[in-house]
């Protein structure tokens, strides 16, 4: 190491790991100097089968950037994993005695194999302090870097969103995501729901009638209470705070029809408005809504649940007022207008994905009289 290096280091305590692919040292490190000193390779070429060599991260997505951007700035924000950084020995030195690896503070020296996202949500951070666990690798070789990456990003199962919903069961303090949860599992759980064993809870399905994913389920009640993922997020921070979110107007209870609900601590009343009105589905298309496993029947599936859900609102104020359970009879005597067969509900008519729920959600704007 020069002397010019020893002046402007950056000396980080760390400890030497041994494992079969070699040392490599632990510590942690300011995100100030993390964002000074790295950089990320993006190269692409041609041949699928050379890319992993020369583009070690991945290229980077600008809303994933934004997501952690809004996350970094959170009362709980956390990256508890390591970064991973690939740094030569000429802008690196350890000292075994002391414990401590000194690293060349200019830019371009450390190689990110994997956080690039991460560090690229704090570049707009504003809190005072932000420390991260980074893990260096010394002269690591290019065949070596694309093999902890591949080991990282590639063999690794990817979480279940269902997943992640089910973990807002242990939360204490309330949020869309736990109250959207808690009517899933009740809906899925109570004898005489319309959902009675219908919904994959962890995304596993145990039953072949098990034709919905607990996700999909909590992203159209969420829809309904903060309107976007992101909405939904910026209230669970508030509430976490211990503040408060605001209150629909009359205008919003249009479309986020629970979302004074929520706010009230009315996940059962939620849970009833729900079983009421697809209680009434079920009874106005009862062979459709019962034939889980005929081919290309999409009522009991992903695209007719978020197309009657996306209608809920729609019917919810055609017979009921803010915060009302209405019944089912009432729900019926809509539903009941609309002039569509069992045979009707296909795949072919309303294709899988948004462009099929949109459709029959407005087919039955249409036929209700409600559009």
């Amino acid at each position: 190491m020069s002397d010019t290096m020893e002046r402007s280091t950056i000396s980080m305590k760390c400890i030497e790991i041994t494992q079969p692919i070699g040392s490599f040292y632990i510590g942690c490190m300011d995100y100030r100097d993390l964002l000074r000193i790295s950089y990320a390779d993006v190269r692409r070429i041609a041949d699928p089968q050379l890319e992993t060599y020369l583009g070690i991260e991945r290229e980077l997505s600008p809303q994933r950037i934004k997501e952690l951007e809004r996350y970094v700035e959170t009362v709980d924000a956390t990256f508890p994993t390591s970064i991973i950084l690939s740094i030569s020995s000429e802008d690196s030195e350890y000292d075994d005695k002391t414990g401590t690896l000194a690293i060349r503070n200019d830019e371009g020296v450390a190689k990110i194999i994997d956080g690039q996202h991460r560090i690229k949500g704090l570049e707009s951070f504003t809190g005072e302090r932000f420390d991260l666990s980074v893990t260096v690798f010394v002269d690591m070789d290019i065949e070596d870097q694309a093999m902890v990456f591949a080991t990282i990003n590639i063999a690794q199962t990817k979480v279940s969103k269902s997943l992640v919903y089910d973990l807002y069961e242990f939360t204490k303090r309330p949020s869309p995501q736990k109250t959207a949860h808690n009517v899933a599992k009740l809906l899925n759980a109570e004898d005489g729901s319309p959902f009675e064993g219908r919904i994959k809870i962890l995304g596993r399905a145990t039953r072949k009638y098990q034709t919905l994913t607990q996700a999909a389920v909590v992203e159209a009640l969420i829809d309904l209470i903060s309107g976007t993922v992101s909405r939904a997020e910026e209230d669970r921070e508030l509430l976490k705070r211990g503040k408060q979110p605001t209150r629909a107007t009359d205008t919003e209870l249009r479309t986020l029809v629970f979302r004074n609900m929520f706010l009230d601590r009315m996940d059962a009343e939620i849970t009833r408005v729900v079983w009421n009105y697809f209680a009434a589905v079920r009874e106005r298309w009862q062979e459709a809504w019962d034939a889980v496993d005929k081919k290309g029947n999409m009522l009991p599936r992903t695209n007719g649940f978020r197309g009657f859900m996306r209608f809920l609102p729609y019917a919810y104020h055609q017979v009921g007022g803010p915060s009302s359970i209405p019944p089912r009879k009432r729900f019926l005597a809509i539903l009941s207008d609309v002039n569509l067969r069992d045979s009707d509900f296909t795949t072919t008519t309303y294709e899988p994905g948004t462009s099929g729920e949109a459709r029959l959600l407005k087919d039955l704007l249409e036929l209700s009289g409600l559009g």
